[in-house]
């Protein structure tokens, strides 16, 4: 496992995508896979930032990578305000663009890009872990 920290700022991103990128590039992601696991972890971190810290700079990210031949593990902690996902209604994708809400769509690309999704909170850290298979 393979775990750094980085300051909950935007700023950041660019940091936390290379880290988790390099990783899944070393066991054979490429191309819209890659961007899948990406944009996925700057859409979770961006949320953290905006809505357990409020605003940037107020406590970390702690980001840590598993890899073995077939998958790649992401864990993003943070200290901010618990969430429960459960609470953020799926968006409304027949919705025409101007009528849609611009809340909940991060969370469910998220879920519609990788295999695993789980939102968990345990003594004031809130945890999200993201799994993403290889395919053949």
């Amino acid at each position: 496992m393979k775990t750094l920290t980085f300051p909950g700022s935007y700023s950041s991103l660019v940091k936390i995508g290379e880290f988790v990128s390099q990783a899944a590039k070393s066991i054979g992601f490429d191309g819209f896979e890659l961007y899948k696991i990406e944009t996925a972890v700057d859409e979770a971190c961006s949320n953290i930032i905006e809505h357990a810290y409020g605003q940037e700079d107020i406590g970390d990210i702690v980001v840590s990578v598993v890899t073995d031949l077939e998958k790649i593990t992401i864990t993003l902690t943070d200290f901010g305000e618990p969430f429960d996902p459960k609470y953020v209604k799926q968006p409304n994708l027949d919705a025409d663009l101007e009528d849609r809400d611009d809340h909940g769509l991060g969370i469910y690309m998220m879920k519609q890009w990788m295999d695993v999704v789980i939102f968990d909170t345990y003594q004031e850290q809130n945890v999200l872990t993201l799994v993403k298979h290889l395919k053949d």
